[in-house]
């Protein structure tokens, strides 16, 4: 395959890869496409509770450690990624304290406590996502065509089961499937953006990858222990959820070293 791939234009290969990792967003949503009239809530909290373990492990494996090897390792690497982490989680923490209307859609749900939290949700996936974009384009830009789409491989993987985490509360807050799916879409296609600059900007966009890397991780840390975990362990099923979070996260970190 990279062989094959080297006989084409890098700059093209990385925005086609690029785009495609952001598409696999909205392929890992389709099931919300042909869900069943009433899912039950402890099928929902599983689901959701395996993404959770599945972003866990991705932010581990593709977004923190990536940030300090990216960092130079060492002291100073894990600098970058420790202030990265801090910002990233006190953003969207201000967010969540400031901007107390952030369920910018009025659906069905009344629960806008519950929409504020989603969208929150929504919003770190979505800064989590621009990062690992940049990180195929810089890939691709520097000439390496391995790394580029071994990179891209292992964070369109990761994209679907986060794709159906985005679309799954929305669901469950009365959204329409077509409504949740166009969301989760459009939470992967800031992915082509980011790629789009790693490739343009090589030498000013890799500098920016530790920092980058590591806010996104740091903003997916305190939605998923602050909002989505506490969410699916409201109910008798809690136990069952850690079990699903536990198997998420464990394929991913298999996933993710496999493509590494």
């Amino acid at each position: 395959m990279v062989k094959y791939l080297s006989h084409f234009n890098i700059l093209l290969v990385g925005m086609v890869c690029s785009l495609a990792t952001g598409l696999l967003t909205g392929v890992g949503a389709l099931p919300v496409l042909f869900k069943p009239n009433n899912i039950p809530r402890k099928l929902m909290d599983c689901l959701l509770g395996f993404a959770a373990g599945v972003m866990l492990a991705a932010t581990s494996f593709s977004l923190i450690v990536p940030a300090i090897e990216s960092g130079g390792g060492g002291v100073n690497g894990a600098f970058l990624a420790l202030m990265g982490i801090v910002i990233g989680a006190v953003f969207v923490d201000l967010i969540d304290r400031y901007f107390p209307d952030t369920n910018l859609y009025r659906g069905p749900s009344q629960n806008h406590y519950n929409l504020k939290k989603i969208w929150l949700f929504t919003l770190a996936i979505t800064i989590h996502n621009f990062p690992e974009g940049m990180a195929v384009g810089v890939g691709f830009g520097s000439g390496d065509v391995g790394n580029g789409l071994s990179l891209a491989i292992a964070i369109g993987l990761q994209n679907m089961p986060e794709g159906l985490a985005v679309a799954l509360p929305f669901l469950r807050e009365g959204f329409t499937a077509g409504r949740a799916f166009f969301i989760a879409l459009l939470t992967g296609l800031v992915e082509p953006i980011g790629g789009l600059i790693g490739l343009g900007l090589v030498n000013v966009a890799r500098p920016l990858l530790p920092l980058g890397l590591s806010f996104a991780a740091g903003a997916m840390l305190f939605v998923i222990s602050h909002e989505i975990i506490p969410e699916t362990h409201k109910e008798q099923s809690s136990k069952l959820t850690t079990h699903s979070l536990i198997v998420g996260f464990v394929i991913m970190m298999f996933l993710d070293n496999v493509l590494a």
